[in-house]
């Protein structure tokens, strides 16, 4: 099995990404990207993780993190939050998309190879190392400027899910760690 893309170096840094199964647009909604940082938070607090920057897209989330135990980390909260996601789509009374998010989240767990009765993220998280300062500015970059990209803001800071208002000299919505 290859270790390209697993989290080797305990001590290490790493992008990763989340995506939703079916790169489905969920947190288009405040609520759900509530359970996002309050997961945060919590693996921030409980679990050891040390977080450098962060973003939630429309249907993704990038984090530049660390842990040693990252791996671990990652499997519960990617755990928790697909159980709370889920929970709270099937409990609002707002989601007009209720119907087609809960088939589609149904569907990936099906489909998936354990068969599961649900499933909400995509397999993975894809680490890279982030073993140089090149590298670092790179992936800070792309992560923050990401809602630039897809058109949502003109300015990264002004995104509220994520940490680029931590780097503009704001407060953000987490607290992050600045990467020396």
């Amino acid at each position: 099995m290859s270790d390209k893309y697993k989290a080797n170096d305990p001590a290490g840094i790493y992008f990763i990404t989340f995506s939703v199964v079916q790169w489905a647009d969920v947190f288009t909604r405040r609520e759900y990207c509530e359970i996002i940082c309050n997961s945060l938070a919590y693996c921030l607090k409980e679990k050891n993780l040390t977080l450098y920057a962060w973003c939630i897209m429309t249907n993704h989330l990038h984090l530049i993190c660390s842990s040693p135990m990252l791996a671990s980390t990652i499997r519960d909260f990617k755990k928790y939050t697909a159980k709370e996601l889920y929970r709270a789509i099937q409990q609002n009374p707002q989601e007009s998309r209720k119907g087609w998010l809960s088939w589609l989240i149904k569907s990936g767990g099906e489909l998936s190879s354990k068969h599961e009765e649900y499933r909400f993220w995509q397999p993975g998280y894809h680490p890279i190392l982030l073993d140089n300062n090149a590298l670092v500015d790179q992936k800070l970059d792309y992560l923050h400027r990401n809602p630039v990209t897809a058109g949502f803001v003109e300015e990264p800071e002004h995104w509220f899910y994520s940490s680029a208002r931590d780097y503009a000299g704001d407060h953000g919505r987490l607290p992050i760690t600045f990467i020396q």
